[in-house]
């Protein structure tokens, strides 16, 4: 897609008005949000143990509109999860729905048996303690039991060796691929509710040092800092040239550690930058260079639907250049229908899961479907940012 943003990055603060339509359809960015409050994503944290301290499941990022961009034709607005809650934003009703009797449907795509499932999170402990949960059976079937990516979203560089090598040693032990978020930029999220990460970009980039310390030696999957790059507008030119250094810097570092480490940068997704747009600042932050990237991903978060996000990476990649090797991952963990026609971000109604975690997508440079949004906990009108919703959870998998 192409166009101008209907507003800046730098302008949204922790209440901005929702993006209208201004001539033509908007659509909305992808972001991941509040970090201490969060919502839909593993994160591995420090629990005061020092390098001996063990992966905990906490709440994790939460969705909310981001920078609008107006699309080259009059489509409908795709939202995504941005930082800042939008005061004019209308939301679904909190009430949950009702539950009837579990159908478990037929898988359209099965999921990959390489990909590693984290044995902690919401949806799990939900499962264990509702066995008698009419909904729980295809709760568990649908989502529960797909693997997920797990975010590291806490600064402790204490503890951040231990805690990555907790999960991809794991992983390894069962012989599957795990898939792990770093999300410690300074200045993330423009300051908006997801604000955090280092203090500056030295200590990022020591940190950094310490997560490839615990990559280990088998294959696992690196999603680099969602948004860091689509959403930098907010930056001076220099500090955006800091920033795109630092995270060509953490590919390097990343894919030396462990050369079976496939490491992606952010792209956005198809309703945010163009294509060429996207590719010329993922090229200044070293996605073009096969020693810092295996290609990008998209959509995270969001609820574009697949094929869209395909046509969109594609043109993204030719833009970028770089070996023929550089390939895409796509989250599809909410895009089963598509994104609502009227915008909604926060828990739509109607959503359903996308395709199933695989690297095995049988497309040409799509590496994968990936659950990187954990699927079933509420952006905040279902529940608590980053609780689970088991009635969400029902509608989204049935």
């Amino acid at each position: 897609m192409s166009g101008k943003r209907a507003r800046r990055l730098a302008e949204r603060k922790a209440e901005r008005s929702r993006a209208a339509r201004r001539g033509v359809m908007v659509s909305v960015a992808s972001a991941v949000v509040a970090v201490g409050t969060a919502t839909g994503m593993m994160s591995a944290l420090d629990d005061g143990r020092g390098d001996e301290a063990r992966p905990e499941v906490t709440s994790s990022p939460l969705l909310e509109p981001g920078p609008a961009v107006p699309t080259a034709s009059p489509t409908k607005a795709s939202p995504s999860p941005s930082p800042s809650p939008s005061k004019s934003s209308a939301k679904p009703s909190p009430k949950p729905s009702k539950a009837p009797k579990p159908e478990v449907k037929k898988k359209t795509v099965e999921a990959s048996t390489n990909l590693y499932r984290y044995p902690d999170s919401n949806v799990l402990d939900w499962v264990a303690a509702n066995r008698n949960d009419p909904r729980a059976a295809l709760i568990e079937s649908r989502i529960a039991d797909r693997p997920q990516a797990v975010w590291f979203a806490e600064f402790a560089p204490g503890t951040i060796t231990s805690r990555v090598r907790a999960v991809t040693s794991a992983a390894a032990a069962k012989g599957s691929v795990p898939v792990v978020v770093p999300y410690a930029i300074p200045q993330r999220d423009c300051g908006g509710h997801s604000q955090g990460g280092a203090g500056n970009l030295d200590e990022y980039d020591a940190w950094i040092d310490k997560f490839a310390a615990g990559l280990g030696s088998g294959e696992v999957v690196v999603i680099l800092e969602p948004d860091a790059i689509a959403q930098s507008d907010c930056l001076s030119e220099g500090q955006r040239a800091d920033r795109f250094a630092s995270l060509a810097r953490a590919g390097r570092v990343l894919k030396a550690a462990n050369p079976n480490a496939r490491v992606y940068h952010d792209a956005g997704h198809s309703g945010w930058n163009s294509p060429a747009k996207q590719a010329s600042l993922l090229r200044q932050a070293g996605a073009a260079s096969a020693a810092s990237s295996d290609g990008i991903f998209s959509n995270v978060s969001n609820f574009n639907g697949t094929s869209g996000e395909i046509a969109y990476v594609r043109r993204t990649l030719d833009a970028l250049g770089g070996p023929a090797s550089l390939g895409a991952v796509i989250d599809t963990s909410r895009n089963g229908n598509g994104a609502p026609a009227d915008g909604e971000w926060c828990d739509p109604v109607g959503r359903k899961l996308g395709q199933a975690p695989t690297l095995s997508t049988g497309q040409a440079r799509i590496d994968g479907y990936l659950w990187i949004k954990l699927p079933g906990e509420s952006d905040g009108c279902l529940g608590a940012p980053g609780s689970f919703a088991p009635d969400y959870a029902y509608d989204l998998a049935r």
